[in-house]
């Protein structure tokens, strides 16, 4: 299988949008996904380094609102 990784981040991303959470100012989400996912997330910009001990991810403000508008896209 030789899956689209485009496609899949987008999921991804927009899945994040649907479990975020405000916590002292900043926007997370469960880190409940595919690490390579959350990885080139990381490198496109959307979320701060995922590789620590907390179980939540930090969404980057563009990554915030990208996120939204993929929800918005995908499952609305």
């Amino acid at each position: 299988m030789n899956p689209n990784h485009e496609k899949i981040d987008e999921a991804v991303l927009a899945l994040l949008y649907l479990t975020s959470f405000t916590d002292h100012g900043m926007t997370r989400a469960w880190k409940g996904h595919d690490w390579d996912t959350l990885d080139r997330l990381h490198e496109q910009g959307y979320l701060f380094d995922p590789k620590n001990k907390s179980k939540s991810v930090v969404f980057t403000e563009e990554g915030r609102e990208r996120a939204e508008q993929l929800f918005q896209k995908l499952f609305t």
